[in-house]
């Protein structure tokens, strides 16, 4: 297979470039003309986009992908209005001028990546913030694309993810800091249904995808959603004690010592539907022990 990545360069593209390479499916990855290529595994070929589409509709001319997996994004979960630019041109103008670029090269199937907040309160659709609500516009712009072509356009929603050599702020990250050092974290109280997977789980529902729409006709799979849950759920407070348990650490938060944020989700997205065949390998135990390791 011949796959492009958008998103090469964030934590999950990283990851799932690297496992698909190693697969010896030829990777493609568009990245920004500015952009830090360094984490990107070297097998995986480099196309610097600089917002020419003539260029992108070129290169995906010359290259006749299979398929695209679509991991870029600007995500915030609360905006100002001079974001306003970058949410648009990231989340729906560089994903449609794809799409545009897909039928004209007759590219087989799409994976785009949505999120849990597209889904406030287990509504069908009710966008926690204007991200998701970018994310939503996108998908509906897609609709044009598989009714005009052949494409297969699937979703695959995810709601909190991590792993080991995760840069980013993310709960863990923060938990094993104030596990070394000792310092006070002030956290909401606590009560919020957490669902948070890992990485390797993550790629492996990608890749599973990825051979299923490559494989044979899906043609009833056009605009299929699915999304990857972690089979353990649990509340914030109760995932801190989880956390304590495997690291053998104690960690002094604040429970109650911030509000929670405008819109905060208290209970996840549940009506997703599971991509077939894929199965949840690690435990919440094991994946943390996995990425954090001793502290």
């Amino acid at each position: 297979m011949k796959i492009l990545v958008t998103g090469a360069t964030g934590f999950i593209g990283q990851n799932l470039v690297k496992e698909f390479v190693s697969s010896n499916f030829d990777i493609f990855c568009i990245v920004r003309k500015d952009s830090d290529i360094s984490k990107i595994d070297k097998k995986a070929k480099i196309f610097r986009y600089d917002g020419n589409i003539e260029k992108l509709l070129n290169f995906f001319q010359k290259e006749k992908f299979d398929g695209v997996i679509h991991l870029a994004s600007a995500v915030l979960s609360e905006h100002i209005s001079t974001d306003i630019n970058n949410l648009v041109n990231s989340n729906i103008l560089f994903g449609t001028s794809l799409l545009e670029a897909c039928k004209l090269s007759n590219v087989k199937w799409f994976i785009n990546t949505g999120t849990f907040w597209q889904n406030y309160q287990n509504e069908q659709y009710n966008p926690v913030n204007l991200y998701a609500s970018t994310k939503e516009a996108f998908k509906n712009i897609a609709k044009y694309y598989t009714e005009t072509s052949d494409l297969i356009f699937t979703t695959i929603k995810l709601n909190d993810t991590f792993g080991k050599n995760d840069t980013r702020n993310k709960v863990f990250n923060l938990w094993a800091k104030i596990a070394k050092s000792g310092e006070v974290l002030k956290m909401s109280k606590g009560e919020q249904i957490i669902d948070i997977s890992y990485i390797e789980d993550i790629i492996n529902a990608y890749k599973i995808l990825a051979l299923n729409l490559n494989s044979k006709d899906l043609k009833n799979d056009i605009e299929e959603e699915y999304v990857i849950s972690n089979s353990q759920k649990m509340s914030l407070k109760d995932l801190s004690k989880l956390f304590e348990k495997v690291t053998h650490t104690k960690l002094n938060i604040v429970w109650g010592g911030r509000e929670y944020r405008h819109r905060e989700v208290m209970i996840p997205y549940t009506k997703g539907k599971s991509i077939p065949n894929w199965k949840q390998k690690y435990t919440l135990e094991e994946a943390i022990k996995r990425t954090i390791g001793n502290l």
